[in-house]
């Protein structure tokens, strides 16, 4: 009896897990509508809509993004990535740098629409203090320069707690709290969940399903296929504990957002 309840459990689990899935996948047309000062119609194919994925180091975009951009490009949005550092900590700068392209190739995202930054003081290295101000100019920047109506990186806690993710959030926070970025550009980061969410996979689905986000990206077995391979891209960085996070990470399958609130515009500071 107890075999077949846990069958029944199971199953069950998994219809819910198959019929959230569709619904999410649905419903990102019109978050993006929402989230995005366009017409649903336009939310819908992708017109209109320049999004940014602002990350850290080689293989943040395929750890942590890869739901994201391609759900992104599957909707022909125009998806670029500004990465802040070449991933240099290991005097492997050029070699992950190569990576990263391949691994943008993957997820869609064209050389053409990777940004690199090589600054000496933006280190990979979880105990380097990143500028605020400096992060917060090279993004405010690229922002004006490719009018981006949507930017999306990490938040608060950063996912992995790594002192360069959380030091990109505060810079995007000082631009929304000082008004600086343009009326039309939404910020959004990637909420950080706990040890145990994190490490359940695609089972993790009704739990994000029932908490509020403001965006929420979710990508099936084909989508998680890419995800893997863009990661596998990063030949350099597959330690052992790195396939355990191919295998059993939330965030290679969903992504969710809240959004950056922002200050009043044209905000002067003295």
């Amino acid at each position: 009896m107890s075999v077949y309840l846990l069958v029944f459990v199971i199953l069950s689990s998994l219809i819910l897990i198959k019929y959230l899935y569709y619904r999410r996948r649905r419903s990102l047309k019109g978050l993006l509508s929402d989230v995005v000062n366009v017409s649903s119609s336009r939310a819908t194919n992708g017109a209109g809509i320049r999004a940014l994925i602002v990350t850290a180091h080689p293989d943040d975009e395929c750890m942590f993004f890869a739901p994201t951009i391609l759900r992104l490009v599957e909707l022909n949005v125009d998806v670029h990535l500004l990465c802040l550092s070449e991933g240099n900590y290991y005097s492997q700068g050029a070699l992950r740098k190569q990576e990263l392209l391949d691994s943008c190739a993957v997820l869609g995202i064209p050389d053409s629409r990777v940004t690199i930054i090589n600054h000496k003081k933006l280190p990979d290295d979880p105990k380097a203090k990143w500028s605020v101000s400096l992060v917060s100019s090279l993004i405010l920047n690229h922002i004006r320069d490719h009018s981006f109506n949507m930017v999306l990186t990490f938040d608060g806690r950063g996912v992995s707690g790594h002192a360069n993710h959380v030091a990109i959030y505060k810079a995007v926070s000082h631009l929304a709290s000082t008004g600086r970025v343009p009326d039309d550009c939404s910020l959004l980061c990637l909420t950080t969940v706990g040890l145990f969410r994190k490490y359940i996979s695609f089972l993790e689905l009704p739990v994000s399903w029932l908490l509020p986000s403001c965006l929420s990206c979710v990508i099936g077995s084909q989508g998680y296929k890419k995800a893997r391979a863009a990661m596998f891209c990063h030949r350099s960085q597959l330690l052992w504990f790195r396939h355990l996070y191919i295998a059993f990470s939330r965030y290679m399958f969903i992504n969710t957002f809240q959004m950056i609130p922002q200050g009043p515009k044209n905000l002067k500071i003295y």
